[in-house]
């Protein structure tokens, strides 16, 4: 069975640049295919026979990198943004490999996010199948009951369905609020704020603090590393 990716993709997995970036090569014909000039960066690729040369040298795949990124509040995930707010990206100044961040985490989530140039590992920390568990601390606009911790426990009702049973624990209790600890195995949209509005509350702060078995520990804000070995097997044997 034949291989198959476009062009603008084989770029980009062999970890030169976006997939932006590589359509901006091809068209300025900075690639050829067995030999040819092409400019067309939707041409069907055979992984296993075409050869593509990139500024005149063939195309080498960069080597694997598993990053991890203790993201602050106030930075997306996308490379660029138009509106001109701070990406990852900016904190990943001097890599000169590229790498792709594996899953999401919004404008106003802080905490851990995997980056790599591996998608068959970020294949197995993305497909529900393998539910690699996500804990978050969250801080919520309320005082929580032990009936509503138990609701989040048993699964609650969203718009897109039930959630499944999540882990829940009760951190403590300030004046006014309530800071819990939950455990998801699923990677809907804005999950965890939304399964706290469906026990009558709303998630003040937001913090991803591990990803299966790897915690933030003495990671700092703003700050990356690289997993180790035994942490990306963690990650994919997290079940």
């Amino acid at each position: 069975m034949k291989r198959l990716k476009t062009l603008e993709r084989v770029l980009s997995k062999a970890g030169l640049g976006s997939r932006t970036e590589a359509r901006s090569w091809i068209g300025a014909g900075r690639v050829r295919v067995n030999g040819h000039p092409t400019q067309n960066p939707d041409q069907w690729i055979d992984l296993d026979r075409d050869r593509i040369q990139f500024d005149g040298k063939p195309l080498e795949t960069a080597e694997k990198l598993y990053l991890l990124l203790y993201k602050p509040k106030g930075y997306i995930t996308t490379y660029k943004d138009p509106d001109g707010r701070p990406t990852v990206y900016d904190l990943l100044e001097g890599l000169d490999t590229w790498v792709f961040p594996v899953g999401r985490l919004d404008l106003d989530t802080s905490g851990l996010l995997v980056l790599t140039n591996d998608s068959g590992f970020a294949e197995l920390l993305t497909n529900p199948h393998y539910k690699v568990p996500k804990t978050y601390q969250v801080k919520c606009s309320t005082h929580i009951s032990n009936e509503q911790i138990d609701r989040l426990r048993e699964g609650v009702e969203l718009d897109d369905g039930p959630t499944r049973p999540a882990i829940v624990n009760h951190l403590r209790d300030s004046e006014k609020y309530s800071f819990l600890e939950i455990q998801i195995t699923e990677g809907r949209n804005r999950q965890v704020r939304r399964m706290v509005e469906a026990i009558d509350s709303k998630v003040l702060k937001l913090v991803l603090v591990a990803i299966g078995p790897v915690r933030i520990a003495d990671l700092e804000v703003g700050q990356w590393r690289e997993l180790t070995v035994a942490e990306r097997r963690g990650l994919t044997h997290s079940e």
